[in-house]
């Protein structure tokens, strides 16, 4: 266990060195985040799960950093770069945009403009040019000029030159941290609509020319356009007051007015327009989709817990109603622990012969099988179902209830699904689900792929990785919190 880990995550939640440490050791043993908050207090002093979750994510966090900078430092020392200096801002960066801004100049690279000049030994007029002093910089660059090289004049070594210094001004650190802020606080997003595509991306129109801050852009319009763009009907592009950023460049390089610096100033404004402002771009990119990501997780998260801790109806003899117009309502009959003990199907939508033959089924299904609630699933035809059941001559104490059946048709499909009924077709498992998630919602809804339940938004847009690390996490805590009955809980609830 690395001991620097522990003690920056300590300074950054300004919690106890100890409490950290033991924390850690748990969760490097396997111990489950709730597991820890319940049954470790003594050792943790007391830590909640979003402590305890912040930590591991954390240490997470600072072992990806930690495997980057030594890959990093292999790289540099097997191709002989490595110097003192490099090593200890390299061991130093304590961010990945850090490291990854240091690694830059010393990166692979293809065959750049930069490149080519050095290759035609230009990298001295580039460094006489950068320094600025009082020197005619189209006399120093006849000494380089070689037609053999490709140097065919004073004009084209200056070029070259500046290629090389437009490199440098696009690797230099706080030119590229400076550069990002500005970025970051005064770009805008900006979406135009692809020429031609007007029509088949109507469901973008708010976005055919669009601007927004990225400062105070929320994510889910972020998302949005990020969508809109990956499915071609949009174009994005991140673009800050330009004049502002090579104005900045020019004050960090441009040292006066000689012929020199004039020379650097052209320099500036070729490594921002070519490389630079694409650079940030791509990184400010990369940025707020994590920003937007994280938020659209944590909504989602949320939501689910409000769906998993949902009151159960408890032990009721329920009749569940998964709604259809053409094809019809699949009915079927549950008992007190939610064993299925009867199938059906009614037509309640399509002529009133049938709608009478479904009124008669229902209220003798009610009679039959001691009904005490309906449950109707919020989907097709959900609606007006529900006032169908309603119209009926059922005894008041009969509850009716609109089921939310997000999930229900992925679960109906799912392997469990088979396992628990494997001589039902889907529509009857469907029913089952709907029935049993208002009698417990989180003993049924364990069962279903938590991206399926559909209680967040752009869910397939973001990190598939850490959503699923998220609400696994909620599930687990969810069942913790409230337990199980080890005698009647079903092998996917144990499995928490």
């Amino acid at each position: 266990m690395n001991t620097k880990h522990i003690e920056k995550i300590t300074e950054e939640l300004r919690l106890t060195s100890k409490h950290v440490l033991a924390t850690a050791a748990l969760l490097e043993e396997g111990a489950t985040v709730p597991f820890i908050a319940r049954y470790r207090k003594e050792v943790t002093g007391s830590m909640d799960e979003v402590t305890i979750t912040t930590i591991r994510d954390r240490l997470d966090q600072l072992g990806e950093l930690d495997k980057r900078r030594e890959a990093i430092l292999k790289s540099l020392e097997e191709r002989g770069q490595l110097t003192d200096e490099l090593k200890v801002n390299v061991l130093a960066a304590e961010t990945m945009v850090i490291l990854e801004d240091i690694y830059l100049p010393y990166r692979p690279k293809r065959r750049t403009r930069a490149t080519i000049a050095r290759e035609k030994g230009l990298e001295p007029l580039a460094r006489l040019i950068f320094n600025q002093d009082n020197i005619d910089p189209l006399a120093e660059a006849g000494v380089f000029v070689n037609a053999e090289k490709g140097v065919d004049s004073a004009e084209d070594a200056i070029g070259g030159a500046r290629d090389i210094i437009a490199e440098w001004i696009s690797e230099d650190l706080p030119a590229r941290a400076r550069i990002r802020d500005l970025f970051m606080v005064k770009g805008i997003f900006r979406t135009r609509v692809i020429s031609g595509k007007e029509e088949d991306g109507l469901k973008y129109k708010d976005y055919f020319e669009w601007e927004e801050p990225v400062s105070t852009a929320p994510s889910h319009r972020i998302l949005a356009m990020r969508r809109g763009e990956k499915e071609g009907f949009l174009s994005l592009r991140i673009v800050p007051p330009e004049e502002e950023a090579i104005a900045l460049l020019e004050s960090l390089f441009v040292k006066g007015d000689g012929a020199s610096s004039l020379q650097v100033r052209m320099a500036t404004h070729d490594s921002y327009k070519r490389l630079l402002s694409i650079s940030m771009e791509t990184e400010v990119r990369l940025e707020t989709r994590k920003r937007a990501d994280e938020e659209a997780i944590r909504v989602f998260a949320d939501n689910l817990r409000q769906l998993l801790l949902a009151p159960p109806l408890g032990q009721k003899n329920i009749l569940a109603i998964d709604p259809g117009f053409r094809t019809g309502c699949k009915v079927v009959c549950l008992d007190k622990q939610g064993k299925l003990i009867h199938t059906d199907m009614i037509y309640p939508h399509q002529s009133e012969k049938n709608a009478s033959e479904a009124a008669e089924k229902i209220v003798s299904l009610c009679g039959k099988f001691q009904v005490e609630t309906i449950a109707i699933g919020n989907g097709t035809a959900g609606r007006e179902t529900e006032v169908f059941i309603r119209k009926l001559d059922l005894p008041e104490k009969i509850f009716i209830v609109m089921v939310n059946e997000s999930g229900a048709s992925v679960y109906s499909a799912s392997d469990v699904a088979r396992e628990e009924f494997p001589d039902q077709d889907v529509t009857v498992r469907g029913a089952v689900s709907i029935g049993r998630r208002l009698m417990d919602p989180l003993a049924e809804l364990v069962k279903i792929d938590p991206k399926s339940i559909g209680v967040g938004q752009y869910q397939h847009d973001v990190d598939q990785g850490v959503l699923k690390r998220c609400l696994d996490d909620v599930v687990m805590s969810c069942v913790n919190l409230v337990g199980v009955e080890g005698n009647t809980a079903s092998r996917q609830l144990l499995m928490y």
